[in-house]
């Protein structure tokens, strides 16, 4: 369980690190350099909008590898997806700026962060279920916490190479060619991450599978419809969360606020490892007193503290900024912690590689792809502390709260039948 736990969370945090570099791109510098004939909100709404083309992508890369997933295995997902997303990281630090090609730059950065959330879409669902599959039942949410933790470790290399190249370079080195480094970067990961995982092996709920789904899907949407769109509508929360404190934050604090593009990185950064070294903490908390309540606990926590996080934030001053990022990535760990081990346990085996992943990638884009968008809108038509956002963040965690009220307990305590609750 180590090694296969390890494995895990170096490959989702490779693939996490491709996804958020092109997040902190997105708010600090794709703007100017692929939409140039735009005012600077309208270029970074529209550097959010590619980002957001990433989450649109997820589910249908969910749907692609889910039903690979369900049909061949859950370690072939693994590689397929790396190297995909791995290979469209590259490209991206590749492509001409709108001054040397025109219209085809931001058009070729569109295609590549879909083909980014095409391969992460299938990323979680693999590494996940193949932990989880593996862990014995009283500590499934603890073994499956790990792959949860690669987000944070992926985000945390992302912006420190972000923060390196922002502190070491002028401005005109950085626009030039600086940001490029970390999608570069993306391909020695890569390798790397194909390397660890080449001797894992098949999950051994998967090899006892004697009647595969035909289609996943269409079995995922007839049988467990509802189920999939309450785990959508509950997850929406953590990734409106999540994007708000780690990308629109970003762009806020340096183009409203004035603050230094090095102080802001660092202030998310270091929350964000707070947040990564209390998840298997959170998890072990899910494996005692049971999933939903963890992730019932987490919504509210959203739901109150997101209107003093605006506040925070808009005093400009780091110590305070810091500590309301903090609050609201407390909130989100506490409910995402368990969710590597809530959502398979919610699907039968023989579709849970597509029922989980599309559920999880379906919450991205009601609450990952609009919310750096709707943030950004709401924070230019507000005044200096932007309420408008924090009602929308207060908003969103509601819904996920009730959806989270309507889903079963699922921690085998709770459950001890063999085969997990389903939808």
């Amino acid at each position: 369980m180590p090694r296969l736990a390890a494995a895990s969370l170096v490959g989702t945090a490779i693939e996490f690190y491709d996804f958020f570099v092109y997040g902190t791109a997105a708010a600090l510098v794709l703007g100017p350099l692929f939409f140039p004939t735009f005012s600077p909100v309208a270029g970074t709404l529209a550097a959010f909008g590619t980002f957001g083309v990433g989450f649109v992508a997820r589910p249908l890369g969910s749907v692609l590898f889910g039903h690979l997933g369900d049909r061949r295995g859950r370690r072939p997902v693994l590689v397929v997806s790396l190297l995909l997303t791995g290979a469209s990281t590259v490209a991206v630090g590749c492509v001409p700026s709108y001054g040397t090609i025109g219209v085809a730059a931001p058009v070729l950065l569109l295609v590549l962060r879909f083909l980014q959330g095409l391969g992460l879409g299938g990323e979680w669902g693999g590494a996940v279920l193949l932990t989880a599959e593996h862990a014995p039942a009283r500590r499934r949410a603890l073994w499956s916490s790990f792959p949860q933790v690669g987000p944070a470790v992926g985000f945390v290399l992302a912006n420190g190479v972000m923060l390196a190249l922002s502190a070491t370079l002028s401005e005109p080195a950085f626009a030039r060619w600086g940001w490029r480094v970390p999608f570069w970067a993306a391909g020695a990961l890569a390798l790397a991450g194909l390397w660890l995982r080449s001797s894992l092996t098949e999950s051994p709920r998967f090899l006892e599978i004697d009647d595969h789904a035909r289609v996943p899907l269409v079995e995922v949407v007839r049988h467990h419809g509802r189920l999939l769109l309450l785990t959508a509508g509950a997850l929406a929360a953590g990734y409106a969360v999540f994007y708000a404190v780690t990308t629109w934050s970003l762009a806020y604090a340096t183009e409203r606020l004035g603050v230094s593009r090095t102080v802001m990185l660092t202030c998310v950064m270091a929350a964000v490892v707070v947040k990564g070294a209390l998840t298997p903490v959170m998890a072990l908390l899910g494996d005692r007193y049971g999933r939903r309540p963890m992730c019932l606990t987490g919504c509210a926590a959203c739901a109150l503290w997101m209107l003093p996080m605006v506040a925070l934030l808009a005093t400009g001053e780091p110590l305070l900024m810091f500590l309301g990022i903090l609050g609201a990535l407390l909130a989100f760990v506490t409910m995402f912690a368990v969710i590597a081990a809530y959502l398979p346990e919610l699907y039968d085996a023989r579709v849970r590689c597509t029922g989980a992943a599309v559920g999880y990638n379906l919450g991205g884009i009601l609450g990952g792809a609009l919310t750096p968008i709707v943030a950004t809108t709401l924070a230019e038509h507000g005044g200096r502390v932007p309420w408008g956002v924090g009602a929308y963040l207060t908003g969103i965690s509601l819904l996920s709260l009730g959806c989270f009220g309507l889903l079963p307990e699922t921690r085998p305590a709770a459950a001890p039948a063999a085969e997990p609750v389903t939808g």
